[in-house]
């Protein structure tokens, strides 16, 4: 059994939650124990058992995002022995690209980087696509690290008072989670940010596709705080339209909404996106016409950069045909 050490910012935790329960068949058939500073216990000493599990560790993960590369105890002291271990050969260095940040400059830039060419998770369109390709590199990199069988020995005395209450008791699980609770504060903060998130998405992408596609105008417009409207124009001629709402009533309850049309009506649409509550977090499903996806991937929720990404696919299709 290898132990996997996550090394995180705890601004990260929910992503971090998501990825330990995609490592759950790894934990079952005994190849990994995961261990993090959640689960120290009552009463150790702090730094101690975090230096003792991360000079032990087999596996090294760093949960790389904005706020891991701005944490001093994460970058100067994990990252660095981290690396020095990795270099010694005593340990696999593995990074997971969790948001968009400047790794390129790190140490461990240079490392074959998770999710598949260090595309951060929060940028696929489907979170659970992102982790099982984490999952899968582990997996491979655990087959490479595989230690030899270790000789059968007889069971021995316990050195410790905690050892010999582990052997009393036997190993425990380390699916502690409880589900987390939302207000209506909460939901109504995130379905804000996230439509928030969509536009900024759109006008940044409107501005990148004209400039980089010759014979290709784009324009984005703000109607109101609640709704913005795209044209994408070829050598003149629109080719591509749409309007984005947030707070539309339709038979689906209240979400955001994409209409092909930018003069559609408030309530008028051809895919809708509704709050789905997870138990670690919130995100967005798919109501509409891409609810096939939403079936197809087991109705995974996605986050406001999926959901952003479905909306510009849609309006990027006529233009990929």
């Amino acid at each position: 059994m290898a132990t996997l050490f996550f090394s995180y910012s705890h601004k990260d935790e929910v992503l971090r939650d998501e990825l330990e329960v995609h490592l759950a068949m790894l934990k079952r058939s005994g190849a990994i124990e995961a261990w993090h500073d959640r689960k120290i216990l009552a009463g150790d000493e702090l730094d101690g058992v975090i230096d003792a599990k991360l000079n032990s560790a087999e596996v090294i993960l760093l949960l790389v995002s904005p706020d891991f590369l701005a944490s001093r105890y994460c970058y100067d002291v994990e990252v660095q022995r981290a690396m020095e271990r990795h270099r010694e050969g005593t340990a696999r260095v593995i990074a997971v690209i969790l948001r968009p940040c400047d790794w390129e400059s790190t140490p461990f830039a240079k490392l074959l980087l998770t999710p598949t060419d260090g595309k951060p998770v929060t940028k696929w369109p489907n979170q659970d696509e992102a982790f099982l390709d984490v999952v899968k590199q582990i997996k491979a990199a655990l087959g490479a690290t595989a230690p030899p069988p270790p000789a059968v020995l007889p069971p021995r005395a316990a050195n410790s008072p905690m050892e010999a209450m582990e052997q009393v008791f036997g190993p425990r699980s380390s699916n502690l989670r409880v589900r987390k609770s939302f207000t209506d504060a909460d939901r109504d903060r995130f379905m804000d940010e996230a439509f928030d998130f969509i536009a900024r998405y759109f006008e940044g992408s409107l501005k990148e596709l004209g400039h980089r596609q010759k014979g290709i105008e784009t324009k984005f417009t703000r109607v109101d705080p609640h709704g913005f409207t795209a044209v994408i124009y070829r050598d003149g001629k629109a080719v591509s339209r749409c309007s984005i709402r947030h707070g539309a009533t339709t038979a689906f309850g209240g979400g955001i909404t994409y209409s092909h049309d930018d003069k559609a009506s408030r309530n008028s649409y051809n895919e809708i996106l509704n709050l789905a509550v997870g138990e670690q977090s919130l995100g967005l499903e798919p109501m509409g016409m891409a609810s096939a996806m939403r079936r197809q991937h087991g109705k995974s929720h996605l986050s406001s950069e999926g959901a952003a990404e479905l909306f510009w696919s849609m309006l990027m299709e006529p233009l990929q045909r």
